[in-house]
C-alpha cells in the first residue's frame, strides 16, 4: 500500500502517520518528492485493511498496490483454475483450457418437461443442466418456483441423462437443502452482493456459479467471489450476463470485454450468458460465439421446448433445435481458440 500525504503536511503529522502504521506491526518507508510526500507500507496489508487511514490528519489518499481480492487474484494463483462440476460420466470442467456448456429452462416446471429438455441439451453437447427451483421475481405474484419438488425433478433428470445439474439459491436457508440434490449452486445477479448468502455458500463444498450484478463492475464481481473464497470454497465460476445500459434494444448490455478483463485479473474461470444479456433469441447465437471467441470458459443458454408456455423468461429461450445448431458452431470456435470441450 502507498499512502499519499497532503501538500503542506507538517513534520509532526508525518511522524504521527508513521507511528500509526508501525503500531499495526508494519514498516513505513518515507519518500519525499518535490510536491508530494508518500509513505510505502511494507508487510501484511490485511492488518491495515479495516483502518480508516484517510481519516488521519495529513493523509490525502491510501492506494492499494495489491488487489483487495487476494484469494481470487492472479497474484495469489498465477495459473488458471479448473473447476470440476459433477463426477464420472457427469463430469464437466470450466477453466484452464476447458469449456463447459450450461443449458436448460429458466425454471423447473414439471418432470415431463425437464426430462424432454434435459435429453435434448445433453444430446446437443451440453454438460450441465440448469433449472430454477427457487425464482427471485420482480413481482411477488409471479411464479416463484417449485422448491424442493423442483430440486427432485432436476436431480432425476440429471441422473437419467447423465448430466450434472445446477440451480439457483436465493436464501441462506435453502443452501443445505439444495446441496443434497445438485452438483453446482448458482447465485444470480440480484444476489451477487447478498453477503450473508455468499458467506453461506462459501462454507459448502459445492462449485458455485456467480453471476455479475446488473450494475456491478468487474471488481465488484471479484470482491463477491472473494467472500466465497474466504470461507474456504474456491470452486467458483464467474458469469458475465450483461449490465444495465441506456439502450432499450436489448434486455441488458452484453459486456464481452469483461471476459478478457477477468482473465487479466483473476485465475477463476468465467463464462457468458447471452440469454439474460440480450433477451433476444435471434441474437443470442452471435453473442454466444463472440463470448467464446473472446476466451470465455463456457456458455450458459436458456433452452425451452415450448417458450410460449414457459412459466419464466420464455421469450429469451432457444428451442432445442436452435440450441443444437448453435452448439455445432460453438464447438468449431472452441477448437479454433484451442479450448477442450468439457
Amino acid at each position: 500500500m502507498i499512502i499519499i500525504l497532503k501538500e503542506g503536511i507538517t513534520e509532526p503529522q508525518i511522524a504521527h502517520v508513521v507511528e500509526r502504521i508501525e503500531s499495526l506491526g508494519l514498516k513505513a518507508h518515507l519518500s519525499r518528492g518535490t510536491y508530494r510526500t508518500v509513505i510505502g507500507v511494507i508487510g501484511d496489508e490485511a492488518r491495515i485493511a479495516a483502518t480508516p487511514l484517510e481519516a488521519i490528519p495529513g493523509v490525502a489518499q491510501a492506494v492499494n498496490v495489491m488487489p483487495e481480492y487476494k484469494l481470487t487474484s492472479k497474484t495469489a494463483h498465477p495459473q488458471p483454475s479448473i473447476v470440476a462440476v459433477g463426477a464420472g460420466p457427469t463430469l464437466a470442467r470450466f477453466g484452464g483450457g476447458h469449456v463447459g456448456m450450461i443449458a436448460g429452462p429458466c425454471a423447473v416446471e414439471s418432470a415431463e418437461r425437464m426430462d424432454a429438455i434435459g435429453g435434448a441439451v445433453k444430446k446437443a453437447g451440453a454438460n450441465v443442466l440448469r433449472g430454477g427451483a427457487y425464482k427471485p421475481r420482480t413481482s411477488p405474484y409471479a411464479f416463484q418456483g417449485l422448491g424442493e419438488e423442483g430440486l427432485k425433478i432436476l436431480r432425476d433428470a440429471g441422473k437419467k441423462h447423465s448430466i450434472a445439474v445446477v440451480t439457483e439459491v436465493v436464501d441462506p436457508r435453502h443452501v443445505e437443502l439444495a446441496c443434497e440434490y445438485v452438483d453446482m449452486l448458482q447465485l444470480g445477479a440480484r444476489n451477487m452482493q447478498n453477503f450473508v448468502l455468499l458467506t453461506e455458500v462459501g462454507k459448502t463444498n459445492k462449485p458455485v456459479l456467480l453471476k455479475r450484478g446488473m450494475a456491478a463492475t468487474v471488481k465488484d464481481l471479484l470482491m463477491s467471489a472473494e467472500y466465497i473464497a474466504s470461507q474456504g470454497n474456491s470452486n467458483i465460476v464467474l458469469c458475465e450476463r450483461g449490465v444495465k445500459g441506456f439502450d432499450s434494444a436489448c434486455r441488458n448490455m452484453f459486456d464481452v470485454a469483461a471476459v478478457a478483463q477477468v482473465h487479466q485479473l483473476s485465475h477463476l474461470p468465467i463464462i457468458v450468458d447471452p440469454s439474460h444479456a440480450t433477451g433476444r433469441p435471434e441474437i443470442i447465437p452471435s453473442c454466444a460465439l463472440a463470448g467464446l471467441a473472446a476466451g470465455a470458459d463456457g456458455v450458459h443458454i436458456e433452452v425451452h421446448n415450448c417458450p410460449e408456455e414457459a412459466m419464466s423468461d420464455g421469450p429469451q429461450a432457444l428451442l432445442p433445435d436452435q440450441y443444437a445448431a448453435l452448439m455445432v458452431q460453438l464447438k468449431a470456435v472452441a477448437q479454433a481458440v484451442g479450448k477442450t470441450w468439457g
